[in-house]
């Protein structure tokens, strides 16, 4: 019995410290849940919250002409909080309520899956108490807009639960339009162009918001924490929209017809230097062209528009005049072993030294070339860097490469390597620096610096503006300016270029250029040749400079450059002629004023009329009657009229008269969507006033 009552007293005994066990820890974590229950969820939040940046809209890149060339749209993914305090409340009543209207509208938006998987999914996902269910990604800001309208959602977020995460892309409305120039704003890989150069002033300045990471690491923003970011700048080109449609047009057409491996035409404002268009295409593997490379700043060998480098040296050195004679020996000319072709074996012999340069002839120059800087190679490359042919043009763009100009010394040069720069091998120079070089010709002997973005705006206020650079006063000297321009007018009057500007209504200052390229390891064999054309116009009052440079296929049965290259230049320049040069050289004839009595008729915010003309004129009469938001104002000599004007929900107002202000208060009021081009007021709207529009539909509306 004693062991018995032993044991037994041993059992109790462990048994009573295993209650007493159990009270303790039930007791700790009731002390811990009801106790310091808030002290330590502060401290799992401390845990789980961070502070995170947060993306500035990137600042939009637009042409001269207010056209947007590139700029950032809005896209949403839409998520759930499913343990949101709406949502949870009375056992989920609301979210019962209204998941079945919900499913019905998601599905309708989305048009993906029907009512009743949305159902299933809204409901699974409350089931599961998910807080961050993915509801929806990368939807449009049209899309966001309807969403926000369903029910339960219009609810607002702490009833709907529904949480909204914004991003951009970038787009380029124009797609091919100067593409290459305009450049990508790519998230994982190095950017281009422009927007790689100006990336400083596009990105802005990032913000802060605290959020709070959750299962699965994603993470939900904490509502009041959060610091602003800072939109990026916006940059305005030089490019003009119209005059860039042109040359890619003309350049795409010719591509196409001869097949061409890859081609770019640049045009430049004379006087100023501001780049007015750059278009690059290449081909791609299906035949098709795109702008995959900046072909413009990418040298090669020149050919024959090199020539008038030749001749400004020559000239500048008073080593010939135009009419000093060269013997051209029918197109054909040995020399230290090699032979010097021209294009054509024309069979002249003595020219003079305007008449070779008409005919591109290489012989014409290499022999001038041997006869003056044979024995002293280092005044031709002293001329050469004087004109800047060896160096970078400066524009603003990332990625412009120098040119390759041999120097006595070094591994490419030898004894006859200045008669071959001479008529543009054995050299290699960018398009681009080939049309700074023209451009000093036109604009006087004066070289500006290209530039493709003229201002900085922010918030439609211009911070920063760009002025006209120049690189050299005086090209060439005054004596030789003149014989130049008289060179290049001959070769479209009765040179290589003849044909090609036969009957134009407008004079033009150009060089043909043919050069056969080499295809890599390949070398010469495939004949491939490179056309181009370098000049300006109107020549006698120069208002753009363009150049035009075409690689053309292997063994291509047309490759002159008067005849793949020159007809690119020709559609470029007679269509900026007959839309922009031609109509800004005529002068209207002034005329006197006279009084006008015509009635003036205005339209705008009725409380901002009436207190202007009470203001200004005794001669005010309100003969409205009804308590209207908008007026039209009719203004004579003799008084001011007011009258109440009445905008009908479902159609288009008549916006036109009205200042910008008003005009987009009155569409956005309306539910339309506006585009702007121009400034001051409306002088034309692409929907007809009166017209039914849909919702969310856009106008377009041109300010005079």
């Amino acid at each position: 019995m004693e062991v018995k009552k032993d044991i037994l007293w041993r059992v109790y005994l462990c048994y009573i410290a295993v209650v007493c066990l159990c009270l303790l820890i039930l007791g700790k974590a009731f002390f811990i849940q009801q106790i310091q229950g808030q002290q330590w969820r502060n401290t799992s939040d401390s845990l789980h919250l961070r502070i995170v940046e947060t993306v500035p809209e990137r600042g939009t890149i637009y042409s001269e002409d207010g056209e947007m060339l590139s700029t950032s749209i809005p896209q949403f993914d839409i998520y759930i909080d499913f343990l949101a305090d709406g949502l949870r409340n009375k056992s989920g009543k609301l979210f019962r309520k209204h998941v079945d209207s919900l499913s019905i509208g998601l599905s309708s938006l989305f048009k993906d899956v029907s009512a009743a998987e949305y159902k299933r999914m809204l409901q699974q996902g409350y089931k599961s108490k998910d807080r961050y269910f993915l509801l929806k990604k990368n939807i449009g800001f049209r899309q966001y807009q309807q969403l926000m309208t369903l029910p339960l959602v219009r609810l607002g977020r702490n009833n709907s639960g529904f949480i909204t995460e914004v991003k951009s892309i970038r787009l380029n409305p124009y797609k091919l339009l100067a593409f290459r120039t305009i450049g990508l704003d790519r998230q994982f890989a190095q950017k281009i162009g422009l927007e790689q150069t100006y990336d400083t002033f596009l990105r802005g300045t990032s913000g802060k918001r605290l959020v709070r990471f959750i299962a699965g690491g994603a993470c939900v923003p904490v509502e009041d924490y959060q610091i602003e970011p800072e939109n990026g700048k916006d940059i305005i080109t030089t490019i003009d929209v119209f005059t860039q449609e042109v040359a890619e047009n003309a350049l795409m057409k010719m591509m196409i017809q001869n097949e061409a491996e890859h081609g770019c035409a640049i045009v430049m404002e004379t006087k100023t230097g501001k780049v007015k268009a750059v278009a690059n295409l290449g081909r791609s593997a299906d035949g098709s062209y795109y702008e995959d490379f900046n072909y413009a700043i990418n040298p090669s060998e020149p050919g024959s528009t090199f020539k008038l480098a030749t001749l400004m040296a020559l000239l500048d050195d008073k080593k010939v005049n135009l009419n000093s004679i060269v013997n051209l020996n029918g197109g054909v000319w040995q020399v230290n072993g090699q032979t010097v072709f021209d294009s054509e074996k024309h069979g002249r012999a003595n020219v003079t030294v305007q008449q070779a340069f008409e005919l591109s002839s290489n012989v014409g120059m290499a022999k001038l070339a041997y006869a003056h800087y044979y024995n002293r190679p280092t005044d031709f490359i002293n001329r050469l860097h004087e004109m800047r042919m060896d160096t970078l043009t400066g524009i603003d763009i990332t990625g412009e490469r120098n040119a390759t100009i041999p120097k006595p010394g070094g591994r490419s040069w030898s004894k006859i390597s200045p008669l071959w720069m001479a008529f543009g091998y054995n050299l290699q120079v960018t398009p681009l620096q080939t049309a700074v070089l023209y451009n000093a010709i036109a604009n006087g002997g004066k070289m500006m610096k290209p530039y493709l973005v003229s201002a900085i705006a922010n918030e439609g206020m211009v911070v920063k503006h760009y002025e006209p650079q120049v690189l050299k006063e005086q090209i060439c000297s005054e004596a030789t300016l003149p014989q130049l321009k008289m060179c290049l007018e001959g070769v479209c009057i009765n040179g290589t270029a003849r044909e090609l500007f036969k009957n134009s209504p407008y004079k033009v200052a150009g060089k043909t250029g043919t050069a056969l390229v080499a295809n890599g390891s390949r070398g010469y064999v495939d004949h491939i040749y490179q056309s181009s054309f370098a000049g300006y116009f109107p020549a006698n009052n120069p208002q753009y400079t363009c150049v035009v440079v075409i690689k053309n296929k292997p063994s291509a049965l047309v490759f002159y450059g008067a005849s793949v290259a020159g007809p690119v230049f020709k559609e470029i320049a007679d269509r900026l002629y007959a839309t922009e040069v031609s109509q800004a050289s005529t002068v209207a004839v002034a005329k006197p004023l006279k009084v006008d009595s015509i009635a003036v008729k205005y339209t705008g915010n009725k409380r901002d009329l009436s207190y202007v003309f009470k203001n200004v004129s005794k001669n005010y009469f309100d003969i409205g009657g009804v308590n209207t938001e908008w007026a039209s104002a009719t203004a004579t000599p003799d008084k001011i009229q007011l009258e109440d004007k009445l905008f009908e929900r479902n159609q288009t107002p008549q916006l036109i008269g009205l200042n910008l202000k008003d005009a987009i208060y009155l569409c956005e009021s309306v539910g339309l969507k506006v585009r702007i081009k121009g400034k001051g007021r409306v002088k034309q709207q692409s929907i007809t006033a009166g017209q039914i529009f849909a919702k969310g539909q856009l106008i377009n509306l041109e300010l005079n």
